[in-house]
């Protein structure tokens, strides 16, 4: 997903470094050219040849070291990457750089680029809140620069406080937010469904789902983010509509019905990541139902199935599908592809740590008419939403 993008890790002084090897191996894994500036202090947590293995380049330390050609070195590496991302960012790189401060090479680098700079800063609890720090952090967010944490949790001191680095999903995040992307998708209209839905049972009941939106709003954001014209019809949830989005909120399964096939015939994509409610009760009471009985049965009508609608209407339209399984996840999959008509189903067991509802990572199988299977690594949902574009631009690519 990050294929061709080159990007700048700067490596500072901080025992979260081990957690920047971890973010240069992610980065190279999506593909991404990393090229890694390490302070003389973080050269004293790890050597610079784990960073050269996971990256396959050369780690550059020194501001004045010997080189083949003739360069200026850190201008060089201010005109080769995209970004520059400072993990972990202690206090002495954000006071140097609030200060316009440069006597080494990464605080150079920084001083010379004119790409985004994301700082992610990590420190003791008490450096963190510092008077100096917080001061530092207004001036360079006034400057323009990006962070993505400090988070709250143990620290290496043992104490319990802000200063923990962020997550990697959260980095990673941030990361895509301020690349540049291409606009692979400008002139194709996308339509994203996300979220739960809700049938009420009576004015203070309802049958739902755990379905977070998180998935959905995460494609909406990234296709509209590489330029395609993006509707988004989500049922309730507490996120915030992505920029540049066309927003249609809905709550039942009926309204969802409707709102998706009234756009159905002017998209050309169809992404349906919401999860549906498959049935609904029967008669809706007009007052709240008491607790008269040992028991309560409600009986349900089944919903229309918005998939296989479209599965049969679609004519021009790329049809991709989610289904959440608990067991057999291929085998229900490739049925689910058959019945549907899909061009493509997202498939996920939501039982495995990290793929489940709520959660800010994923773990899918992505499955293909003729039972072709491609399982994905973990990821955060921000980059699984652009690898499920690129292969719907594959498939549009191949007439498929």
């Amino acid at each position: 997903m990050l294929a061709g993008r080159n990007i700048t890790l700067g490596v500072t002084g901080g025992i979260a470094v081990y957690k920047a090897a971890q973010l240069a191996s992610n980065l190279r894994a999506d593909g991404a050219e990393v090229h890694v500036i390490m302070t003389r202090s973080a050269r004293e947590f790890v050597s610079p040849l784990t960073f050269q293995v996971l990256t396959n380049n050369r780690v550059y330390g020194d501001l004045f070291e010997p080189v083949a050609e003739w360069k200026v070195q850190h201008i060089e590496l201010a005109a080769l990457s995209e970004l520059l991302v400072v993990v972990p960012a202690t206090a002495n790189i954000l006071g140097k750089v609030a200060g316009g401060i440069a006597d080494d090479l990464l605080s150079t680098v920084i001083m010379a680029t004119t790409y985004p700079v994301l700082f992610c800063p990590a420190m003791n609890m008490n450096m963190y809140q510092n008077p100096v720090t917080q001061r530092n952090l207004v001036v360079l967010r006034d400057l323009g620069y990006h962070f993505a944490g400090p988070g709250k949790g143990r620290l290496a001191c043992g104490v319990e406080g802000v200063g923990r680095l962020a997550d990697l999903a959260e980095i990673m995040a941030k990361i895509h937010t301020l690349l540049p992307l291409k606009g692979d998708l400008r002139g194709l209209k996308i339509m994203v469904t996300a979220g739960p839905t809700l049938e009420p049972i009576d004015p203070v009941r309802y049958l739902t789902n755990r379905s977070s939106g998180k998935m959905g709003y995460a494609l909406a954001n990234a296709a509209a983010r590489r330029g395609a014209s993006v509707t988004l019809i989500s049922g309730p949830t507490s996120l915030q509509a992505p920029n540049g989005v066309e927003l249609t909120r809905v709550e039942t399964a009926s309204e969802m019905f409707q709102a998706v096939m009234e756009h159905f015939p002017r998209v050309d994509i169809v992404i349906k990541a919401a999860a549906v409610a498959d049935y609904r009760p029967r008669e809706v009471c007009g007052q709240k139902i008491k607790k008269t009985g040992a028991t309560l049965v409600i009986e349900c009508d089944k919903n229309p199935d918005i998939l296989a609608e479209l599965g049969r209407r679609k004519t021009h339209q790329t049809l991709v599908g989610f289904a959440a399984e608990t067991s057999d996840l291929e085998g229900n999959a490739i049925q689910k592809v058959k019945r549907k008509n899909l061009d493509l189903l997202v498939a996920n067991d939501i039982t495995l740590p990290g793929a489940g509802f709520d959660a800010d990572t994923n773990i899918v199988k992505l499955v293909y008419p003729g039972e072709f299977v491609l399982p994905l690594p973990i990821m955060d949902k921000l980059a699984l939403a652009h690898r499920i574009l690129d292969e719907v631009l594959n498939l549009r690519r191949n007439g498929q």
